[in-house]
């Protein structure tokens, strides 16, 4: 049995962790691979599938398009393709796929797909050069946040870079600000993933998901890389006494010490009519986020003005107000 998971981040480590077999699985599949081994398994490119005739292809990442198109020009038919990202566009992505059911069974691929509608843009509100991870609510909310500061002072910031999506959409809506981007571009803080793992918000696949990324890959996506800052390293020793004031700041850190961490140096720094977005808020794996910004709250003594939005990770956005 041939089945090959397409994707390295953490598409494919939620999808072990629902159920998904990593001893079935022949290989990763990665366009781009940063490493020759994820899970240990071996990490192919999407050409070497014509030489290996999968039996079933799993596409855990968000990129199902250009996936789509890919396996229909290495001549791999839909029933043979199983997407769990973006799979609902106006009709089921997955309606012609006959072997998923025949080699998973009903059980896990109703744990792989769990129920969810997603509303598609009208094409004249997309724009190609603002897609990151097909997340359309957070785009368009970024877009709007960033016509709203237009006459607030301050640079901007991200903390949780990853591979530089969410990033990219900032430094292009925004090119003459300044943009700080603070990550390790290596994983998670190894003493935090071991907490995180005990308390049941992640598992070993979510840390070394994080690890398939470098500076030097989210410089290249940006498009305008002459206004960006790379703070590489553990926050907040990174900051290497940096001191900033904000307009927008994008809080991505997945786990509470570390998101705590960052409510305490951007919320005072973040200008009047600014805002932080905090992504992951309602992630109901990812609990420390919320915790995170309940224990800020109360350190504070009063709530932050702030606004839910349901995008993919379920962001809260913040804004700063003048009190009184």
């Amino acid at each position: 049995m041939e089945i090959y998971v397409w994707g390295t981040g953490c598409g494919a480590s939620e999808a072990i962790e629902r159920g998904l077999d990593i001893s079935g699985i022949s290989a990763f599949v990665d366009s781009n691979p940063l490493n020759k081994t994820f899970m240990g398994l071996p990490v192919i490119k999407p050409e070497k599938l014509k030489t290996v005739n999968p039996e079933l292809i799993i596409v855990t990442c968000r990129y199902a398009d250009q996936v789509a198109e890919n396996c229909r020009a290495l001549g791999i038919d839909d029933s043979r393709i199983l997407f769990l990202k973006d799979y609902n566009i106006m009709e089921d992505r997955n309606r012609n796929c006959t072997k998923a059911a025949e080699i998973l069974g009903q059980e896990i691929i109703s744990r792989l797909l769990p129920p969810q509608h997603i509303v598609t843009a009208p094409s004249s509100l997309q724009n190609p050069k603002l897609q990151s991870s097909n997340d359309y609510v957070r785009i368009s909310t970024l877009e709007l946040l960033t016509r709203r500061i237009a006459d607030v002072p301050g640079e901007m910031a991200e903390l949780g870079v990853y591979k530089g999506g969410f990033a990219s959409c900032m430094n292009r809506l925004m090119p003459d600000r300044k943009l700080y981007l603070f990550d390790t571009f290596s994983g998670f803080d190894r003493d935090e993933g071991k907490e995180e793992k005990s308390r049941n918000t992640c598992g070993e696949s979510f840390l070394e998901a994080h690890q398939n990324t470098t500076a030097e890959l989210v410089m290249k996506n940006m498009p305008n890389p002459e206004n960006v800052i790379i703070k590489e390293g553990y926050f907040p020793q990174s900051l290497h006494g940096l001191e900033e004031s904000f307009a927008l700041v994008s809080l991505d850190a997945d786990f509470r010490d570390s998101t705590l961490h960052g409510l305490r140096y951007f919320w005072p720094r973040l200008n009047i009519g600014g805002y932080l977005m905090l992504h992951d808020w309602g992630c109901p794996r990812l609990t420390g986020v919320a915790e995170a910004l309940e224990l800020y709250e109360k350190e504070l003594g009063y709530r932050l003005p702030a606004v839910p939005i349901p995008d993919i990770g379920n962001s809260i956005i913040l804004q700063k107000v003048k009190l009184g």
